[in-house]
């Protein structure tokens, strides 16, 4: 098992949802988090107060849009020189349309692969040199199967899956693991589903090490929470 005392922890999309609870749950364990957001700035600071009272060790706040290279060099200037590293990534901040293909505008098409997809791609890759243990990034079960009404949000998470799998072949000294919810109650699902706090600890457990995967690996929710 991995320890995760003192460990710094960066969750993006940190605000609200699963990244929220994700902070909590590292929180309890003493860790370091930086907390990032796109436009929820007030969410994020109720989750770096929460997460004080919880035991996080020491934390920080920072603005993070995923489709805006400006800020992803930024975010990743401002943790390297608060930090000079970070121990375990989450890749967590995801957007989704949920409408027919044919209703989708071409800037909704655009802002759900740009955010979930490409600039998860190029945040990793900008943050890669400073990444001492872990690699997760948080998909979905659209990423297994193909869903009618979220066809752009399916193909980013299928996409997230074959990152997921090619990086660990590249990085053999992380560990890269795709965690995969089911149906959570977050606003993306208008609070339909299994509680955030749930899918938070699996994915806290992945970064223990505590399912004993292969680094590559899906970690699919559903099969650790009931």
């Amino acid at each position: 098992m991995f320890e995760l005392k003192d460990r710094t922890v960066l969750i993006t999309g940190s605000s609200n949802g699963i990244g929220r609870y994700t902070a909590y749950a590292f929180a309890r364990e003493g860790s370091r988090i930086v907390i990032t957001y796109r436009n929820d700035k007030e969410g994020a600071e109720h989750t770096y107060a929460e997460c004080l009272r919880l035991g996080m060790k020491e934390g920080v706040v920072t603005h993070l849009d995923l489709t805006d290279d400006r800020t992803i060099r930024e975010c990743v200037q401002k943790v390297v020189e608060r930090f000079g590293y970070v121990d375990i990534l989450i890749n967590n901040a995801g957007v989704a349309s949920r409408k027919p293909l044919a209703d989708q505008t071409f800037e909704e098409i655009e802002n759900q692969i740009r955010t979930n997809l490409e600039g998860l791609i190029k945040f990793t890759r900008e943050l890669l040199p400073y990444i001492r243990e872990a690699i997760i990034n948080v998909g979905s079960g659209a990423g297994k199967v193909g869903f009618e009404n979220l066809t752009v949000y399916c193909a980013t998470k299928f996409g997230l899956r074959g990152f997921t799998q090619a990086l660990a072949r590249e990085v053999k000294n992380l560990r890269v693991y795709a965690v995969n919810p089911g149906m959570t109650a977050t606003r993306m699902t208008d609070y339909q589903g299994v509680h955030p706090e749930k899918v938070a600890q699996v994915i806290l457990n992945t970064a223990k090490g505590l399912y004993n995967k292969p680094s590559g690996s899906d970690v699919d929710v559903w099969e650790y929470v009931p």
